[in-house]
């Protein structure tokens, strides 16, 4: 299972995800940890078990054991975060947004490699689950630690490609169990 397989998969009439899946991923110019860790995370938050399957060994043979916990984590914390977020901004009533969450999210403090990779991944994987919020903090957060626009829109340009692919591949499996 690999980056080859997936693209293979992709059906014709998506030969624009195929391309931009191997560009994003193939001609990147983030390092290797933070392109395969937004990768990984990003293939988690896009709920495709086939994605996942064919993605996660490459991740995992390019990542460290704490990069591939932490790009996981990253996942799972905005899976929740998302949501959580998401939903205070939109609810019209303000008073919301000045109750404490009381939410753990101790990983993101303490995350078990560079900062800056985790914020990315974060930021990609809000991208996905569409939580203004949650983007708008995670870019700052970048930002201010040096990280140029290039490379936050990279972030979130994989994990457009990787969403697209999820949601063609899984719909061309149920069309075809029909």
């Amino acid at each position: 299972m690999s980056l080859d397989s997936l693209k293979a998969a992709i059906p014709d009439f998506a030969k624009d995800l195929k391309l931009n899946l191997g560009s994003v991923i193939g001609n990147s110019d983030l390092p290797q940890q933070q392109l395969w860790g937004t990768v990984l995370s990003c293939a988690i938050a896009a709920r495709s078990p086939r994605v996942l399957r064919e993605l996660e060994p490459e991740a995992k043979a390019n990542l460290s054991a704490e990069a591939y916990t932490a790009a996981k984590s990253a996942a799972a914390v905005m899976a929740m975060n998302n949501v959580f977020y998401r939903t205070r901004h939109l609810l019209s009533d303000p008073e919301y947004g000045t109750l404490r969450a009381g939410l753990r999210m101790n990983v993101i403090g303490n995350p078990g490699v560079e900062k800056v990779d985790f914020e990315l991944w974060s930021l990609a994987v809000s991208a996905i689950n569409g939580c203004g919020q949650c983007l708008d903090s995670h870019e700052q957060v970048l930002r201010k630690a040096g990280v140029d626009r290039e490379t936050v829109q990279e972030a979130f340009k994989i994990a457009s490609v990787i969403q697209a692919v999820a949601v063609t591949l899984d719909a061309e499996a149920a069309l075809a169990a029909e």
